[in-house]
């Protein structure tokens, strides 16, 4: 399966891939959406999922991205490459990707994953389903030990911030946060990379 993937991804120019990941997160989206209004009894118990707390919003939102971001790094660095090699899709993704689509894509995922997989499945099913779930729509991580276990505790950490605070605002800020900056990281790196082959 994982040849397959890369295989594919091989195929598919970065603007092809682009689209795909644009189409997929809508989706997600827009299920999510119609989820929340089926689960939720009234619009406002959902809307009261994204409250206004900023202290919330940085113990449990801004620090927690960031603290994920170091440990990547830190993962980054004592591990050889190929451990934490997604097939090529991130590196493909966002190489050649703007500031403002960075911004966009990231914003896009931590927004439409986090409606769906907490603010839908985790109020419905729970923690653990949820967590689970979350993980295994990252098909490509199940075939790399060191990504498969960074994704779960990532999820079941979200999970967890989602438990503490009811509040989606702080997941997504969370999830955008890591997202936004390890996308950055690899554009930047594909680029200091690119500019010591040329």
């Amino acid at each position: 399966m994982k040849n397959k993937q890369a295989e594919l991804i091989k195929r598919m120019s970065s603007n092809q891939l682009k689209q795909q990941v644009y189409l997929s997160q809508l989706l997600i989206l827009v299920v999510g959406i119609v989820f929340s209004f089926i689960v939720f009894e009234s619009i406002t118990d959902w809307v009261k999922l994204f409250e206004i707390n900023s202290s919330q919003w940085l113990y449990y939102g801004v620090i927690p991205g960031f603290i994920v971001v170091l440990v990547d790094l830190l993962l980054m660095t004592l591990l050889p490459k190929s451990y934490l090699d997604d097939g090529g899709i991130n590196e493909k993704l966002f190489k050649n990707c703007s500031f403002v689509e960075i911004f966009v894509i990231a914003l896009l995922v931590s927004i439409s994953e986090e409606v769906l997989f907490r603010g839908v499945v985790q109020t419905s099913f729970g923690y653990i389903p949820a967590s689970l779930l979350f993980a295994l729509i990252h098909i490509r991580y199940l075939s790399k030990p060191i990504l498969l276990c960074s994704i779960v505790v990532l999820s079941f950490y979200l999970g967890y911030m989602f438990e503490v605070t009811h509040n989606l605002f702080v997941t997504i800020i969370a999830h955008f946060i890591i997202d936004f900056t390890l996308a950055l990281i690899i554009r930047f790196r594909s680029k200091g990379d690119s500019n010591v082959r040329g």
